[in-house]
């Protein structure tokens, strides 16, 4: 284990390997546990780090609320600091969020995107409603200066990710899930690999289909029968899709 200030947060990683540079990058609330079993796959043939973000596992909280760009901002001084160039990236979820985002502006050697969270899903009259509820309840709650109806509030109309954040990372949240990556998608050349389980609920296949479809070199993989954990559950398979994927950048 190590740690580094990034950006004024405290960054928990480890470092395993020797050859081309891979960085994984977990999904929301989790941790380098995630991508612990990636990390002693690959780091026979590349050099391998394996964060936690800041919020997340051993990392300190970012000074104030970050954004997509932000922490995209944090992984670039991060690869700074520890001389990686032209990394190969691996990201669940939100970390894919910030991949997307970070191979839009810098250079990346590939990509293995799995469950990838950023393209904003078409809402329904309902989502409007139960939105504008809350809004209007919210303002509501706050004249009335009670804590405890606030809480019971969010408990009723928050995200159970929103419900188990807090104070800067509560707004984090916020700020994330808003984003939407849709026009960054055909930002970059670099091949990636797109894996998908056909059961995911929190990033349904369909948004694989569309990055597949927007991206410039990119293919998609579905693990049949499986969530948005697919490449965790399958994690043997998904580490032979992985060698198949890094056959010539192996050191």
């Amino acid at each position: 284990m190590a740690v580094i200030d990034v950006m004024g947060a405290s960054c928990n990683y480890t470092e395993q390997g020797k050859g081309i540079d891979v960085v994984l990058l977990h999904g929301w609330g989790q941790n380098t546990q995630m991508m612990q079993f990636i990390q002693d796959h690959l780091s026979s043939n590349f050099r391998v780090f394996n964060i936690d973000f800041p919020g997340f596992g051993e990392s300190s909280e970012p000074p104030v609320p970050w954004g997509v760009l932000e922490y995209t901002e944090f992984l670039h001084e991060f690869c700074l600091k520890n001389n990686i160039v032209n990394p190969i990236l691996i990201g669940h979820s939100f970390g894919c969020r910030v991949a997307i985002r970070f191979a839009s502006l810098y250079p990346v050697r590939k990509m293995v995107l799995t469950g990838a969270a950023g393209i904003r899903p078409k809402r329904g009259l309902g989502y409007y409603v139960r939105t504008n509820t809350y809004k209007l309840g919210k303002k509501v709650v706050q004249l009335t200066g009670s804590k405890d109806l606030e809480k019971a509030l969010q408990s009723k109309f928050g995200s159970s990710d929103y419900k188990n954040t807090s104070g800067v990372m509560r707004q984090t949240f916020v700020k994330i899930v808003n984003e939407d990556l849709t026009p960054y998608l055909d930002k970059f050349d670099c091949p990636v690999l797109l894996v998908w389980g056909d059961k995911d609920d929190a990033a349904p296949l369909w948004m694989g289909k569309i990055m597949e479809e927007k991206m410039k070199n990119a293919g998609l993989a579905i693990f049949e029968g499986d969530d948005h954990y697919a490449y965790f559950h399958q994690s043997r398979r998904f580490c032979l899709v992985l060698d198949s994927f890094f056959e010539k950048d192996k050191g």
